[in-house]
Parts: C-alpha cells; structure tokens; sequence
C-alpha cells in the first residue's frame, strides 16, 4: 500500500484485522500531526526495504474502536502483524532502523 497517502477515517473492524493472513502494518495517526508527518520518510525508506507488506494508515483519536483495541496512546504507532498476531510496535520512530527492527519480527 502507499505509504504517501493520508491516513483512513474508516477503520476496519478489530476482527477483521485478526483474520487477516500475512504480514501487516497498520499505523496509526492523523494527517495533521507532526510527529506523524516526520516520520514518513524513515517509514517509507524501511518499508520499501523489507519484502512485501501491506501497510494500512488509519486515522485514530478519541472514541476510535480499533485504536483502542490496540492501546493506541501516541502518533505515531506502527503494530506490526504477521496472521492477525501482533509481532512488534514502534511509537514515534525517529529514523528507519526504528521501524526496520520490527520488520524483521516479520522474517
């Protein structure tokens, strides 16, 4: 998925994130903050050196279901997911190696 792209109001249901087979990036944020615009470079670069994961941009706040079901706190945050399991998370990643470090839990 493009990881350019802004992030989805609509959230899919929590079980339907269980469900899903494969590696999965889901991150978490809003287009309007700036720990979230920052660290689109360094997501983008680990991203596009790992092999093939769907990353999924989901708006979160207040009274957002799926956010909270993962215990969202901070933008930010990357739960990374292999067969509906989560394997890492990374709150605020400051630079590629941050979030390639999860991505590995993938290998």
């Amino acid at each position: 998925m493009d990881t350019a792209s802004g992030y989805r109001a609509e959230a899919p249901p929590r079980d339907a994130i269980d469900a899903q087979r494969g590696p999965l990036v889901i991150e978490f944020g809003t287009d309007w903050c700036g720990h979230c615009q920052a660290a689109q470079p360094a997501i983008a670069a680990a991203l596009a050196g790992h092999g093939p994961v769907d990353h999924l941009k989901i708006e979160d706040g207040k009274g957002r279901p799926l956010g909270r079901s993962f215990s969202v706190k901070l933008w930010p945050t990357l739960i990374v997911m292999r067969d509906g399991v989560e394997r890492a998370r990374v709150v605020r990643p400051t630079d590629a190696a941050d979030v390639e470090e999860a991505l590995r839990t993938l290998d």
